[in-house]
């Protein structure tokens, strides 16, 4: 991924490790509530279920098939952006979560920005989506203010919990797109070499 800056001082993207693992759980912990209100798998995510999350992410990327990287502010993990691909339609799909300490510092849109513009030179997209809760609205800024445009809406395409099941806002950036170029000449943030989340 591209060196430089990018990102608020202090942050830096980088490959996630086993050794993440009680780190990355403590967070998800720390933030369980709130993430639990628009992500099924932090109702119930365990120290186990989050080593597995790690195992598949570093896999994914031997693969060919995605691309995780933690979000570390100060040497700590502060989140998570990955990317999930389809190869035969040259597409993939983008999701992201932040601890609440670190929201509001434009962290989240560097992250995003540096994710989507590599996948798109990594893996030769054509179309990298987002797709988020119509009430989240943080998470729909992101898409917006990289120039992701909105496709519409997908009715209780997601099950949240129990009976919730959300109505999704769909963006999509192409290749073709203006705002897809202006990835390419943002600032882009520090990356380790080598390698959650997606929402699905």
């Amino acid at each position: 991924m591209p060196s430089g800056g990018g990102l608020p001082a202090g942050y830096e993207l980088r490959a996630l490790r086993h050794g993440d693992a009680h780190e990355l759980h403590a967070l998800i912990e720390r933030n369980r509530a709130r993430l639990a209100r628009w992500i099924h798998w932090a109702h119930d995510q365990t120290l186990q279920d989050t080593l597995a999350f790690i195992g598949r992410a570093r896999a994914k990327e031997q693969e060919g098939s995605g691309l995780s990287r933690g979000i570390v502010a100060v040497g700590c993990l502060a989140g998570v952006v990955g990317i999930t691909v389809d190869r035969t339609n040259r597409s993939a799909a983008l999701g992201y979560w932040l601890d609440e300490a670190s929201e509001g510092k434009g962290v989240m849109t560097a992250a995003v920005a540096a994710l989507a513009d590599d996948g798109f030179e990594r893996y030769r997209l054509m179309r990298v989506e987002v797709r988020a809760d119509v009430d989240n609205r943080a998470s729909r800024a992101v898409a917006e203010r990289l120039g992701f445009q909105l496709e519409g809406v997908m009715r209780q395409s997601y099950h949240v919990v129990g009976e919730r099941y959300s109505d999704d806002a769909v963006y999509s950036l192409l290749a073709s797109d203006p705002a897809r170029r202006e990835l390419t000449s943002r600032p882009q943030p520090r990356a380790g070499a080598g390698e959650p989340t997606q929402r699905r």
